[in-house]
């Protein structure tokens, strides 16, 4: 299979993640992903949508996420584009840590590594791309 691009922009708007998980089981379905992988790419993707909504654009609605797609012959690689100034990965807390165990939020990274693979940011001065990978085996 040739490599299969699958792009949508949607304003920074928390009320439109639904088109999100839309945008990837649509995606999934169309590529042949796995079917018990669907939820996942779903879920992840959300997730990264829902970062790069909050933390990059700050919620601002004038600001856009991008959504990308790409399949090849291995794998799935998506991404979430905000247009944020980036933060330091190293610095996010971990949700498992006895005193984060119980707050409502903080989550999205580690549920994105959880499912995906190959977890990675991209910082330039046009915004951060959160990355991550789903293989077909």
């Amino acid at each position: 299979m040739a490599n299969q691009k699958f792009e949508k922009s949607l304003p920074s708007d928390h009320d439109l993640l639904p088109q999100v998980e839309e945008f990837a089981f649509s995606v999934a379905e169309k590529v042949g992903l796995d079917k018990e992988k669907h939820n996942d790419l779903a879920l992840a993707l959300s997730e990264a949508a829902s970062n790069s909504i909050k933390h990059g654009n700050k919620s601002d609605k004038s600001k856009t996420i991008k959504l990308t797609i790409i399949a090849d012959d291995e794998k799935l690689i998506a991404k979430s584009k905000d247009q944020g100034e980036g933060f330091d990965p190293s610095t996010v807390p971990d949700p498992t840590a006895p005193e984060n165990i119980l707050k409502d939020s903080g989550r999205g990274i580690f549920i994105i590594n959880t499912l995906a693979q190959n977890l990675h940011f991209e910082f330039s001065d046009s915004g951060t791309e959160i990355i991550f990978e789903f293989p077909f085996q």
